[in-house]
């Protein structure tokens, strides 16, 4: 029977208000000098909530470019297409488009290189400076002749001296694969000191504060970005970051997102080497194997690698249009996991080789599994999914079937088989941890008693929703006022994402005498993309955050204010809002543990 209390909380506070007319998103441009004969663009989307793997954005972002004159001129990247009218108009205000005499191209993702196009038609001649990668992804993408320049680690590309500041530019060059994208270049300017990274160091962070000046303010987002782009090529940033410590004393990290990195670069810095150096121990890696601008599947792979991650595995984004033979052999012939994706059915010459050493370098007792690219032309993935079974592999998950354009529900699911295949490859390391506490203080820590909870989470609307829920018992009120409480979430909980600074969720308080059937319920591993709810009485549109469980003793809707990185899960502090209690003789679902050391 539904809780009559609880059921007739539609009306409550903290309900979502109707959905109003859509309103035009907020764009705006800053324009600023940031050092010696250097100034910025920035290209400010205030309301962008989506980027990249579907992550979602509390605060916005920003595409930052960036104008080095010395006797020559450079444009550091440009914008996305949305900012084309505008961003012309304000380059060219600083400066002749015609007078420009390089294009540093960090990368060629849309919002970085939307509108070369542009600039190529205002000035023909303008040399566009970049990866050999990136080149040639930009011959596919621009369809005309251009004059261009291939660059890798080492090379240097000489601005000259500015005649009024006589200050010399030469912009050094250091290859950075794979953060994120397999063509990314970091450019060194010895005449400012400043260190041009485009993604890495970034953060989707929307604001006219032009540098790092409160690093308490965007450290949750620059810690979220890491997570969900940088973090799955752990390697690489560790290489990067090596290649960085043979420059001169950096001044600014002038990243392609987000504010710039000014004020508070040891901080910056030291995250990056501590959270790759946690993700790069140890041997054993899941190779997630991509194709570079191919229907999804960069997107839908760094969310398989993300899930792998929360597990506390490793894991290596490898590009097989990308990667040279030798190395992608390496990468895929030691991994203890491989991931693969559906590519073309008719594969040009090149990569019908990289897939033919792909299979080649695939070793027997290696775990594997499929995903669908959605490059609209694939090889049916029961075809790819039947040649690794051929070659003796075992299954690590279900082949990931995307039969549309990926939706949030559909990046939640590969998340979420990540999440699976990196708690098998974490299996015996998590057994031992469960048996290496001395026995009195496990046994102590056992005696720890709280009550039980489920926790519900819904983000979204139709096609866009995602949803999850898990059951809890480390939870602590932890204010007065306002009213607040903790909720511990272990890190390779599929629920995590879901819990961002500024979500909201619900915390389902179970009752003593009737609690049996919702913990079975909620207990229970749920296959990847699986609806949670199915099932269940559930009560929607009472809470802001998510479902209220019909047979829940109360419930709380709550928002995440705070979240606390401890060893393996995540505290998370969140402020109470709204709430009400189905029958106040009931008591509250006990949970008593013997020991300390798992649930």
């Amino acid at each position: 029977m539904v809780p009559t209390s609880l059921a007739s909380l539609s009306d409550s506070p903290g309900t979502s208000p109707p959905a109003g007319p859509t309103a035009p998103p907020r764009l705006s441009l800053q324009v600023a000098p940031i050092a010696t004969d250097t100034t910025t663009i920035r290209s400010l989307d205030w309301d962008r909530s989506r980027f990249d793997i579907e992550f979602g954005l509390r605060n916005g972002t920003t595409y930052n470019a960036f104008l080095v004159r010395g006797e020559k001129t450079a444009l550091i990247d440009s914008s996305h297409l949305k900012f084309a009218d505008t961003w012309l108009a304000a380059l060219e205000q600083q400066i002749d488009p015609a007078a420009i005499d390089h294009l540093i191209v960090s990368h060629t993702e849309p919002d970085h290189s939307g509108l070369i196009g542009h600039l190529l038609e205002r000035n023909p001649e303008i040399e566009i400076v970049a990866s050999k990668v990136a080149i040639q992804f930009l011959e596919n993408q621009l369809h005309r002749p251009f004059r261009s320049r291939a660059v890798k680690s080492g090379d240097s590309l000489e601005l000259g001296t500015n005649p009024s500041s006589g200050t010399d530019h030469r912009l050094e060059f250091l290859s950075a694969p794979n953060l994120h994208w397999p063509d990314t270049i970091f450019s060194f300017d010895h005449g400012s000191g400043i260190l041009y990274t485009c993604d890495a160091f970034g953060l989707h962070y929307c604001s006219e504060e032009l540098f790092d000046s409160d690093p308490g303010a965007i450290a949750p987002d620059f810690r979220f970005y890491y997570d969900c782009l940088m973090g799955p090529n752990a390697r690489s940033v560790l290489q990067a970051l090596k290649r960085m410590e043979a420059l001169p004393p950096i001044q600014t990290i002038a990243v392609g997102h987000g504010p710039l990195l000014r004020h508070h670069l040891d901080l910056w810095v030291g995250d990056y080497r501590d959270w790759s150096s946690g993700r790069s121990k140890g041997e054993a890696y899941t190779a997630v194997c991509y194709l570079s601008q191919y229907g999804f599947c960069d997107r839908i792979s760094q969310a398989i690698a993300r899930g792998i991650g929360k597990a506390e595995a490793q894991v290596q984004l490898v590009d097989l249009r990308a990667s040279d033979a030798q190395e992608l052999a390496a990468l895929v012939g030691e991994a203890s996991a491989v991931v693969v994706p559906t590519w073309p059915a008719e594969p040009e010459a090149e990569l019908q080789a990289s897939i033919g050493t792909l299979l080649a370098a695939l070793q027997p007792g290696q775990w594997v599994a499929c995903y669908d690219a959605y490059g609209g032309n694939d090889e049916p993935i029961d075809t790819v999914a039947s040649q690794l079974r051929s070659l003796g592999q075992k299954q690590a998950f279900e082949p990931l079937r995307i039969r549309q354009v990926p939706l949030a529900e559909d990046y939640q699911r590969c998340e979420e088989a990540g999440t699976d295949l990196g708690q098998l490859l974490t299996r015996d390391r998590t057994i031992a941890a469960m048996k290496s506490l001395d026995g009195d203080l496990d046994k102590a820590l056992g005696r720890l008693s709280g009550g039980l909870y489920v926790v519900t989470a819904r983000q979204g609307e139709g096609e866009s929703q995602r949803s999850g829920a898990m059951v809890a018992s480390w939870v602590s009120q932890a204010s007065f006022e306002p009213p607040g409480l903790t909720v511990a979430v272990a890190r390779d909980r599929a629920i995590e994402a879901l819990l961002q600074v500024g979500d909201r969720f619900v915390l389902n308080v179970l009752r003593e005498d009737n609690h049996q059937q919702l913990l079975r319920h909620f207990l229970r591993r749920f296959p990847p993309g699986a609806d949670r709810f199915a099932g269940v009485n559930t009560l929607d549109g009472v809470a802001a955050g998510g479902p209220v469980l019909g047979d829940a003793l109360a419930y709380l809707g709550c928002r995440v204010a705070q979240r606390l990185e401890g060893p393996d899960h995540w505290i998370i502090y969140a402020v109470v809002e709204q709430g009400n209690v189905a029958d106040t003789t009931a008591t509250t679902a006990v949970h008593h543990r013997k020991v300390g050391n798992h649930y």
